[in-house]
């Protein structure tokens, strides 16, 4: 979780039997949840090479069937005579994409490596093929040698102020060491940097910005010069003004986003990872701190309030806009079908698995289905186009080109 908002008192749950938060605070801070993950932990079987594979069905977002073969772990032209077929005559996309998730982070701070390992795997039964962690303050590089776990590309640790973003999150620094932080965490990631943009400051009672916009300008020049985008959370509407105008590459959550900044962002292909099933949770937060914040509740009930007005305005203004669950710390993961329901609400079903499929892999430079690119496709028993439920129940998944089970009650 990368924010006070991700709490709920029934939030949207991976298994029937899933983790329930509990909402609370710290020393009077901010309210938010803590949850345990319980779920089943599939194992395949990695003792050999990846066998050889065919699947048969309409390929999104295309309307035609196809045949797709895989050999060695990768997608090839067939066909291959010894291939087994593992799927057939139902629908398939190329691997999800859950781009604001956190693996290696519970409501406490960093997890163990078992841990993180249901965490992945929950994902991966839910189709999740490819990761975006949005910050996390474990080191989760050793996920990257296991074949059985989704592919992640990291954001290394969160970077906030101090008393100013969820205890045992963040690497916290004054303004003067941003420049700093950010060369550490480049060095800690896989190309992108996660900045705190917004948090509720205690003086005033409300959301506002952590950074003096002169100082996240030359922390988001650093990092283009070491090749690595920035991204950062925001709530509210100033922080994302300040940041969008510094040239950061991407805004997470962006319930502030405002007309007078919406056609910059579009203009500068600014992308938005609005996590919708986070924003779900805004009005139990809001409740949580009504007694000390009150100005801040309200604040968070209005940003609540007009969330799918402010996300569609976004895309119909031409802002790229792709799924995250923001699952980790408080949300549990294997969320993206949620995800995918909601950001329907905004764009259309189509349009939304884009955003969690190949429009998602594109934007973060990770091939699709094509030959010689990494098997990792989820196969569905009917058209998720069609049914808005289909996408929460994979009745396969392929990743690196090995089938496991998909996850039938997510």
């Amino acid at each position: 979780m990368t924010d006070p908002a991700a709490a709920a008192p029934q939030p949207p749950q991976a298994h029937p039997h899933g983790p329930r938060p509990h909402v609370h605070s710290h020393d009077g801070g901010i309210p938010h949840i803590h949850s345990h993950l319980h779920g089943r932990v599939p194992a395949g079987d990695l003792s050999g090479p990846a066998p050889d594979l065919h699947l048969q069905g309409v390929l999104l977002p295309g309307d035609e069937p196809v045949d797709l073969w895989i050999s060695g772990g990768r997608f090839v032209e067939g066909p291959l005579p010894e291939a087994e077929t593992v799927a057939r005559g139902g629908w398939i996309l190329p691997g999800l994409v859950d781009a604001h998730c956190h693996v290696g982070l519970d409501a406490h701070g960093a997890v163990d490596h078992e841990t993180s390992r249901r965490q992945a795997l929950t994902d991966r039964d839910a189709g999740t093929l490819l990761i975006r962690d949005a910050g996390s303050p474990a080191d989760t590089h050793w996920i990257d040698d296991r074949e059985d776990l989704p592919r992640i590309i990291r954001a290394g640790r969160h970077i906030a102020r101090p008393r100013r973003y969820i205890r045992n999150f963040a690497e916290e620094i004054d303004p003067e060491d941003l420049v700093a932080a950010v060369e550490r965490q480049v060095a800690a990631g896989d190309g992108w940097v996660k900045l705190v943009g917004d948090w509720i400051d205690r003086t005033t009672g409300d959301l506002a910005p952590l950074w003096p916009q002169q100082v996240a300008a030359e922390a988001i020049a650093r990092a283009h010069q070491l090749g690595a985008r920035v991204t950062a959370h925001c709530f509210a509407e100033q922080s994302v003004i300040d940041l969008v105008e510094s040239g950061i590459d991407g805004i997470e959550h962006g319930t502030g986003i405002t007309d007078e900044i919406v056609e910059l962002m579009a203009e500068s292909q600014v992308a938005l990872v609005p996590t919708m099933v986070n924003l779900e949770t805004f009005p139990a937060i809001a409740a949580a701190g009504e007694a000390k914040f009150p100005t801040y509740a309200a604040h968070m009930r209005d940003l609540h309030a007009r969330r799918f007005e402010t996300i569609g305005r976004a895309k119909e203004a031409g802002v790229p806009i792709y799924a995250g669950t923001d699952a980790g710390g408080s949300l549990p993961h294997g969320l993206i079908g949620q995800e995918i329901q909601l950001l329907a609400k905004v764009g259309g079903p189509e349009w939304a698995l884009g955003a969690a499929s190949w429009r998602g892999r594109a934007w973060l430079e990770v091939p699709g289905v094509e030959p010689g690119a990494s098997a990792d496709v989820v196969a569905y028993d009917t058209d998720p186009r069609r049914d808005p439920d289909a996408v929460r129940h994979p009745r396969l998944v392929v990743l690196r080109g090995r089938a496991y089970p998909g996850d039938q009650d997510a």
